[in-house]
């Protein structure tokens, strides 16, 4: 991979919904709250999945109730398991395969998450001193993502994360460390509903913190490690987040911004995010 070429904007890190069997829709299930009108069990299609695997109602979910649809991001799991996985053929051509593959959907999804991490990790200049062993675990994790289904599902996925989280602690310290200033460190930290409107907080660990409904506002949040914070409606509106260490796709979804939030260049701007 050329050094110009970012390892987090791959392809395979991306959800591809055509080349996918609708698992979302099918495997996990959902309860009705303030994310979804209605109850629906794992293994059950959901009664807007069409016939091509596509959702028919895909751009009024928010307008219907199903907020969690737009929240949830896949990791490129789904295509990597109708096609991979299962060779293109999907639930409803050959039923037999349906449990085990919505079993294996929600293992791979958490390892193409450790990817995701992984290579957001080594496009982070600051981290070269653990280069080697980022690029060992990718390898290892990619490979894993193209097994067989008996395999995926005999991966003790609590132990990789444990070993590849030793790997992302060590780059977000690495990272934080390039930032000029003394940072914040409110890894863990119970900030929910907290008021922190324009505050600087810039290469500070939030490493797994509890933002929801937090207002962020203004804040400066540049190389700041974000890795496993709740973000739910936490208000980004005008917030800087370039630089973010280990942020996703699906924390920038859950959370409230607008246009004047400024986010990383690999990740895409909510639609449902104010003007």
């Amino acid at each position: 991979m050329s050094e110009r070429t970012s390892y987090a904007a791959q392809p395979d890190l991306q959800a591809d919904c055509g080349n996918c069997f609708g698992l979302c829709c099918v495997a996990l299930p959902f309860s009705r709250s303030s994310d979804f009108p209605v109850d629906k069990s794992a293994g059950t299609p959901c009664g807007n999945l069409q016939e091509n695997f596509r959702c028919g109602i895909h751009r009024r979910l928010r307008d219907r109730g199903y907020n969690g649809c737009t929240v949830f991001d896949c990791f490129g799991a789904g295509q990597k398991v109708s096609q991979v996985t299962f060779k293109g053929v999907s639930w409803h051509e050959e039923p037999d395969s349906a449990r085990a593959m919505y079993e294996v959907f929600p293992v791979v999804r958490q390892l193409q998450e450790l990817l995701k991490y992984v290579a957001q990790a080594l496009d982070l200049p600051a981290a070269g001193p653990v280069h080697g062993d980022l690029r060992r675990a990718y390898e290892r994790l990619d490979a894993l993502t193209g097994d067989t289904a008996e395999i995926l599902l005999a991966v003790d996925v609590d132990a990789l994360r444990g070993e590849v989280n030793a790997l992302l602690l060590r780059a977000g310290e690495l990272a934080r460390a390039a930032v000029p200033g003394r940072k914040k460190n409110h890894r863990g930290a119970h900030l929910m509903g907290a008021r922190l409107r324009g505050a600087k907080l810039r290469g500070a660990s939030l490493r797994g913190a509890l933002l929801i409904a937090a207002d962020l506002s203004g804040s400066d949040l540049r190389d700041a490690d974000l890795i496993g914070a709740d973000m739910r409606d936490t208000n980004l509106c005008g917030a800087d987040l370039r630089g973010a260490l280990f942020l996703t796709q699906p924390q920038l979804n859950s959370a409230r911004g607008d246009a004047r939030t400024k986010i990383p260049q690999t990740l895409e701007r909510p639609p449902h995010w104010a003007d």
